[in-house]
Formats: structure tokens, sequence, C-alpha cells
């Protein structure tokens, strides 16, 4: 899926035990995140220098350094979907 930069607004990123979970929230989609090591991925992001994104596969992930990011799992929402899970307007 090609989100545009233009219409990103903001990133949060939070820690839950060994693994983190960052949120980009764009204009129409959230994208939620988790893996490790996703502070690169959210300062990429903030600077509009992020061009792909992807989960790595079990065998990919023995391959990537300590201290590198390691996307877990990517999961897209769209912006109506959202509102409907959080009625309350928080997102």
């Amino acid at each position: 899926m090609l989100l545009p930069h233009d219409e990103f607004a903001f990133a949060e990123l939070k820690s839950e035990g060994k693994e983190q979970q960052l949120r980009l929230v764009f204009a129409m989609h959230e994208v939620l995140v988790r893996g490790h090591s996703l502070r690169r991925i959210e300062t990429a992001m903030q600077r509009s220098e992020l061009s792909l994104l992807t989960a790595l596969s079990d065998k990919q992930r023995s391959l990537i350094p300590d201290g590198q990011p390691v996307v877990l799992e990517i999961v897209v929402t769209e912006a109506n979907t959202q509102e409907e899970q959080h009625p309350n307007g928080s997102q």
C-alpha cells in the first residue's frame, strides 16, 4: 500500500516489554507496526525518508544485527474504520 508523506500526521511509539508498537497516523489510514528498535523507523517517517516498510519472516529476522529495526507485523486500517473502533474520537 502506498501512503503519501504529505498525508502523514504523526507517529507514536510505545514499548510493551521487549516489543514496541509504532503507530503512524495518516489523513485516511492508520498503520500499526509491531517489532523491535522501531525508533529509527519513526524518525525516518517524520523526516519523510521512509520509502518501504515490510515485515520480516522468521528466517530473515535472525540475519538482522542487534539494535537494527525488526518489523514483526504491520496492520493498516482506514480512518473511518478506526472511528468505529474508538467512538470517543481517541485514535
